[in-house]
């Protein structure tokens, strides 16, 4: 099968590698589309390593292992490939275990699949294993202000919904080029507003403590983590107040009455497996019944072919409000 080796430098190199076995407890997967994430370039150069490091799977179900009772051959999936292991989506075939597979329903396709998997669940493990704000089977019952920061990103997107389907308001989403994208996500009916981060720090901050309406501020979700916005944020927020963020900070430059946690969705294939379990499943039944959408979608060129540019152009930061996806039958030497 042809794989996309991710090297430190990003560059990529397309090879030649064995069909993956999924052990009793995986899924082997027929790669259709694969996704992208910043840390598909991050990675390499964190860890040194050079490797496959897609983690967005959305294709059909070719071989499951002996104790798979949920997934056959020839299903329609998506799903989120463990973090620095080896068979990622970056190939024809990719392996991903079954609590974090997931079935996608006819009418999603498998680019908007592959669209999914990894911010998705950044994004519940955010808001309900780290802020503990109220799920959507038990909703809010009273005001929760809640602070987004890259509210246009997919995981920020995603927050997005799922504070909706928990009856979270008012959102305080902060957002720039793709304001507009984030106006069709939020309720403004119940208090949701966007607050533009390219007017600066100083505006950030007080178009927080206006937005809030005298409300504290207790909960934050950083989607980006970059620049150091968890410090922006941080200002705006209450005594006691909590904030997550989704990468590993440098230097958490916040305000002691504020308490910082770092949220890793690799923690669904460890100590949080319910969690993950529970919610693939739920974000299948959300496609289906249509109040869960996938980001938008922006399809590379050329497919595994087509990952080093993608990455390039996700390091200069040029992705506004789309995932980068790769048709792996676009591949050169790809029957």
């Amino acid at each position: 099968m042809k794989e996309a080796i991710v090297s430190p430098d990003i560059k990529v190199k397309v090879v030649d590698s064995p069909i993956p076995k999924p052990n009793a407890d995986q899924v082997l997967i027929k790669v259709v589309v694969s996704g992208s994430n910043p840390k598909d370039w991050k990675i390499g150069q964190w860890f040194q390593v050079t490797a496959n490091t897609g983690d967005d799977i959305a294709g059909v179900v070719h071989e499951v292992g002996a104790n798979v009772t949920e997934f056959k051959p020839g299903d329609r999936v998506a799903a989120f490939h463990e973090m620095m292991t080896p068979h990622g989506s970056f190939a024809e075939y990719a392996i991903a275990w079954e609590h974090t597979t997931f079935h996608i329903p006819k009418k999603t396709t498998f680019e908007e699949g592959a669209a999914v998997p990894l911010a998705a669940m950044t994004a519940v493990v955010g808001l309900y294993a780290r802020l503990r704000l109220p799920q959507p089977w038990t909703p809010a019952t009273e005001p929760i202000p809640l602070v987004i920061h890259g509210a246009s990103s997919a995981v920020g997107a995603y927050a997005i919904q799922f504070a909706q389907k928990s009856n979270i308001h008012p959102l305080l989403c902060i957002a720039g080029n793709s304001q507009s994208y984030v106006e069709t996500l939020i309720d403004r009916n119940k208090g949701d507003t966007i607050i533009d981060y390219r007017d600066g720090d100083d505006a950030v901050i007080e178009g927080l403590k206006q937005a809030s309406a005298g409300s504290k501020l207790l909960h934050a979700f950083d989607a980006t983590s970059q620049y150091k916005s968890y410090t922006t944020v941080s200002k705006a927020l209450a005594e006691g107040a909590k904030i997550t963020v989704v990468l590993p900070a440098e230097d958490l430059d916040c305000p002691p009455h504020v308490t910082q946690v770092r949220t890793m969705v690799g923690s669904v294939h460890d100590g949080e497996k319910d969690l993950g379990y529970v919610y693939f499943k739920y974000i299948s039944r959300g496609l289906k019944e249509g109040w869960f959408k996938a980001q938008p979608q922006q399809v590379v060129p050329r497919g595994l072919g087509g990952v080093e540019k993608a990455l390039e152009d996700l390091k200069a930061g040029k992705a506004h409000a789309v995932k980068y996806v790769f048709r792996i039958a676009d591949t050169e030497g790809v029957a």
